[in-house]
């Protein structure tokens, strides 16, 4: 059975910056975490950053890819430097999905972790550009498909291929 990575906040975890859950409704979330897929994780708890904490954003809205090669850091609105934390969360997300075999991971849209589409701009002002977090960036650069809380029907025909490729024991 193919696992799943899930943003520990879309399953009802008060891990956010700001001590809240973004619990998530989907029907699909749901019969998955029946099933036992799903693998809750927040990559920003995980790298040692407290619940809650002030928010964060990558600087200049570069994306998790620029952080990850060290041209840009994740700061906080009052200019602390959180990067070292997003760094570590990122690698624990992929030592996790490794050591389970995940090849699929649905995680929050917006975050400066979890983003898959897009991030804020790194100005504090809830303006959102295309790019993605630290950890979707890491995990899809090792092959994990990354899917948004809004694009589970996608992340569900990608589990779905997986699962009609998969060679059944001999």
């Amino acid at each position: 059975m193919e696992r799943i990575l899930v943003s520990a906040c879309l399953m009802g975890r008060r891990v956010r910056f700001d001590g809240r859950a973004k619990t998530s409704d989907d029907e699909l979330l749901a019969r998955w975490r029946e099933e036992g897929r799903l693998v809750p994780f927040c990559p920003e708890v995980e790298g040692g950053l407290p619940v809650p904490r002030p928010p964060a954003e990558i600087e200049g809205g570069v994306g998790g890819a620029a952080v990850l090669s060290g041209a840009a850091r994740v700061l906080t609105a009052e200019g602390g430097d959180v990067t070292k934390a997003f760094l570590a969360g990122a690698y624990a997300a992929l030592n996790v999905a490794r050591s389970m075999g995940i090849r699929i991971a649905i995680l929050k849209e917006g975050s400066p972790s979890c983003g898959s589409l897009r991030i804020y701009d790194g100005n504090f002002r809830g303006t959102a550009v295309p790019g993605q977090g630290v950890t979707a960036a890491l995990l899809e650069a090792h092959g994990i498909a990354v899917f948004g809380e809004d694009r589970i029907g996608d992340a569900a025909r990608r589990l779905a291929d997986l699962e009609s490729s998969a060679v059944p024991p001999a």
